[in-house]
């Protein structure tokens, strides 16, 4: 089946045609920049901006970083707050020309990786975290997704704790990647009371990069890069279009 995956980030929304039998991509992806938060307008000019660049028409699945209850947007934290409570479906269908399906972004990054990248085969329990504006999480067990998860937003210092330990705080206050990984081991540490994978995926931007930080890690599951990347989040939207049988 082929699905238009478009992956929404707090700084740009990436998409690409996606063939779900192989998660390979069928074109170059096409990113647009948005501002954080996001004007409901501007993200929605984004979405039809990826459908109209690759002409489609087809089914369109997107991994969104918030909460999604069936068609419905619930909780959001970096994107902004317009966006909860909006039929998330009717929105992005109407702006993209297609029959959309929202899902939470690393849900469907996890979801891609368990497939085709560093979780397949693996029957345990598996944390999949993507490290960017914020910090997204999806928790597998047996292959099986429990969706919503959020440990990006687990109170520390007052604070959602990805604001201490996301990839933007590191850009942002100029840390080294010893200092960051630091800051990340914390959140591993909680992360870890809290639900105890046997293997953790590392996924965003900052997985093409393992060599700089992933040797001042530590946890007690495995950690390990995603496969696929930046890719992921597209291929799960899509997945997850496929999967979901609405």
């Amino acid at each position: 089946m082929k699905v238009l995956g478009i992956d929404i980030g707090g700084s740009a929304f990436k998409g690409a045609p996606v063939d779900t039998k192989t998660g390979r991509l069928l074109a170059e992806r096409h990113r647009v920049e948005i501002d954080a938060p996001c004007p409901t307008a501007q993200g929605l000019a984004a979405a039809r901006e990826i459908a109209r660049h690759f002409k489609w028409k087809g089914p369109v699945g997107l991994g969104f970083p918030g909460i999604i209850l069936g068609d419905r947007i619930d909780a959001v934290g970096n994107l902004g707050a317009n966006w909860e409570n909006k039929n998330g479906a009717a929105l992005f269908g109407r702006a993209t020309g297609g029959r959309a399906r929202l899902f939470n972004d690393a849900d469907a990054a996890g979801l891609a990786e368990m497939k085709f990248g560093a979780g397949r085969g693996h029957r345990g329990s598996v944390l999949m975290l993507t490290f960017g504006t914020g910090i997204g999480s999806a928790l597998f067990y047996r292959g099986q997704l429990m969706p919503n998860i959020e440990f990006g937003h687990i109170p520390w210092r007052g604070k959602p704790i990805e604001r201490f330990a996301s990839a933007a705080v590191r850009k942002r206050r100029g840390l080294t990647w010893r200092e960051w990984a630091l800051r990340v081991n914390v959140f591993f540490a909680v992360a870890e009371r809290l639900c105890s994978p046997e293997l953790i995926i590392i996924g965003g931007g900052v997985s093409k990069k393992s060599e700089k930080w992933f040797k001042y890690l530590k946890a007690k599951a495995r950690i390990v890069p995603a496969r696929m990347h930046n890719d992921a989040g597209i291929v799960g939207a899509a997945l997850a279009w496929e999967q979901s049988g609405r």
